[in-house]
């Protein structure tokens, strides 16, 4: 059984929220199913690893807070993924979704631009021009395109 115990995230505001996750105790080991599920998510998230004087640390990329180390790369995989992991146990207890693997391509960061009603026309015309179905997909494209000269 995993050792990973609620009571172990420090900050006391997941402590109170994990307290109160389905009227649970707050040191009590996360139920099988629960691991399960967070175990399938955390397999398919990113780890960036970055190694200095031959000690390894490595980050989630979905989850940018948590981290791990290890004296090897596969060795602080392995504990960066169990770190994800629960965190991940604890998101699904509590009702939340975990974040979509960044592999997926899934949008969920929002930029907003004001513009003149002239500066709008100009634009949803250059983007009718261009095939595009609207200025989002518009301006991400002129945006990564001129990002990436």
């Amino acid at each position: 059984m995993r050792q990973f115990y609620v009571r172990k995230l420090k900050s006391s505001a997941m402590k109170r929220v994990a307290s109160k996750a389905k009227g649970k105790r707050p040191d009590r080991a996360f139920d099988p199913s629960v691991w399960s599920e967070a175990d399938r998510l955390v397999r398919q998230y990113q780890v960036i690893l970055h190694c200095e004087d031959d000690h390894w640390s490595g980050r989630g990329l979905e989850f940018p807070k948590v981290f791990a180390d290890g004296t090897t790369a596969e060795e602080c995989v392995a504990e960066t993924r169990k770190a994800m992991e629960g965190v991940v146990a604890f998101l699904i207890e509590s009702g939340k979704s975990p974040p979509a693997p960044a592999r997926e391509g899934a949008r969920h960061q929002q930029v907003n631009v004001r513009l003149t009603a002239e500066e709008r026309l100009l634009f949803e015309s250059a983007a009718r021009r261009k095939g595009f179905a609207g200025l989002s997909d518009f301006f991400r494209s002129a945006a990564t395109n001129e990002a990436a000269r």
